[in-house]
């Protein structure tokens, strides 16, 4: 299972990465992120193994997903990188790649995985629901939420607890 999603967010690279990196504060402008916290830190960059849950919508439906991933940020790339190590997408790949450009930075999320170990139907699922229902969901949601804020002039921090977009 392969999924790519991208985006263009008109701001300086700089902004935009520190604001993808920051994943703690997610939830504060992320409506479809319920949690995040480092469960252990290697360093002060925030690299470390960072648990994640976040919403899934269906409509007036939300379901729960949850995943804890090692997570490396490459501020020298523009990269950040996670390997899932515990949740159903165990062993998921996720890169987080930052391109300045002309028009903006070019911000985009690959998750490469083989799928559940799950007998037969394992790499169907990842293929056809996992990835392009659940992970494309998410991450879409993860982009656009992104842009709203560094777009917006916004930072994280100035706000506090409050939800900045839909989250549609």
């Amino acid at each position: 299972m392969r999924t790519v999603d991208r985006i263009t967010i008109r701001a300086p690279i700089g902004r935009v990465f520190e604001v993808a990196a920051d994943v703690e504060r997610w939830p504060r402008f992320l409506p479809h992120y319920r949690a995040v916290r480092f469960l252990q830190r290697a360093n002060e960059t925030g690299v470390g193994t960072v648990e994640m849950a976040a919403w899934r919508p269906f409509g007036v439906v939300r379901y729960p997903a949850r995943w804890v991933s090692e997570m490396t940020v490459e501020p020298g790339t523009h990269e950040i990188r996670y390997r899932h190590v515990w949740g159903i997408t165990r062993g998921m790949d996720v890169w987080w790649r930052l391109e300045a450009r002309p028009e903006g930075v070019d911000v985009t999320i690959e998750h490469q995985w083989a799928g559940p170990s799950w007998p037969v139907v394992g790499p169907f699922v990842a293929r056809f629901v996992i990835g392009p229902v659940f992970i494309h969901g998410i991450a879409k949601r993860t982009l656009a939420g992104i842009k709203r804020l560094v777009e917006g002039g916004l930072t994280p921090g100035a706000i506090g607890g409050a939800h900045v977009g839909t989250g549609a």
